[in-house]
């Protein structure tokens, strides 16, 4: 079995500042490499399962460039930099047969995390069918579109109580909870032990034979919609101007845009080209 691990920042341990998420900004240096410790404790657990083959690492966040591979177990491969392809944050999930999200945060329009955001920090929130759209979402549909789940999230702890709504199977570890602009977390050590533990009891009890392994895994997946309506609000004007252009979307009021499909991929490719 080959794990996918994509790997963002806003819902990793202890950071509750935009600056601490920003290369060259004070605080990043420390994150990045909280960011690094939780992806490699993912890494070493996972490959302590024996029926897990092969890891492969996306870097998810902002110029996706943060983790420190070197950190990383010496057979893990990684993704770094943006491929620009549906999904991006997924980028090479096709070629794994699980996923992991780890450093996930909560949605635009939520208070669960300081940093809350969907895609951007462009928009006052992405809906899809009605519900406040976070990239936990996003991608765990975009994973289930080629028959992949997502067995473990890690971050704050409003996404994780969220993610066991919609996908109940999932294993969640909570390291932050927001409070405002603040963040209350374990301790980066304390984070990592609990990522080791919720890597082991995701992968708990998964078959080694290739049909019923494959069968378990099938089971995780999410559920698609049949029809997806997707909004998005964004904070300018000027850009739902522009969105608009796209087509068949529409201009709801002057900051809102939508757009409605059948077909999960159309909606990547709407928000890929209107965010």
């Amino acid at each position: 079995m080959k794990l996918f691990v994509s790997a963002d920042i806003e819902g990793t341990c202890g950071i509750c500042s935009w600056d601490e998420t920003e290369i060259g900004k004070p605080g990043y240096d420390r994150f990045s490499a909280q960011m690094s410790r939780e992806v490699a404790a993912v890494c070493e657990t996972a490959f302590g399962n024996a029926n897990v083959e092969g890891v492969l690492v996306k870097d998810a966040h902002d110029y996706a460039r943060n983790i420190d591979a070197a950190m990383l177990p010496a057979n893990t491969r990684i993704m770094r930099g943006w491929a620009d392809v549906l999904g991006n944050m997924m980028a090479g999930v096709q070629e794994c047969d699980a996923a992991v999200m780890t450093g996930y945060h909560s949605a635009a329009y939520s208070d669960g995390n300081p940093l809350s955001h969907t895609m951007n920090t462009g928009n006052m929130y992405v809906k899809i069918n009605g519900a406040y759209a976070s990239e936990f979402m996003l991608n765990t549909w975009f994973a289930a579109y080629y028959g992949i789940p997502v067995l473990l999230l890690t971050g704050d702890a409003a996404l994780c109580r969220t993610a066991r709504e919609f996908a109940p199977w999932i294993v969640t570890v909570p390291v932050n909870e927001g409070r405002g602009e603040a963040a209350i977390s374990v301790t980066p050590q304390k984070a990592v032990e609990m990522i080791r533990e919720g890597t082991r009891k995701a992968l708990e009890g998964m078959p080694s034979s290739g049909t019923e392994q494959k069968e378990w895994l099938r089971s995780r997946v999410a559920a698609l919609p049949p029809h997806f309506h997707a909004e998005v609000c964004f904070k300018e004007i000027a850009k739902a101007a522009h969105g608009a252009n796209y087509k068949d979307a529409v201009r709801d009021d002057p900051r809102s845009i939508s757009y409605s499909t059948d077909d999960f991929l159309e909606v990547e490719r709407f928000l890929y080209f209107v965010l």
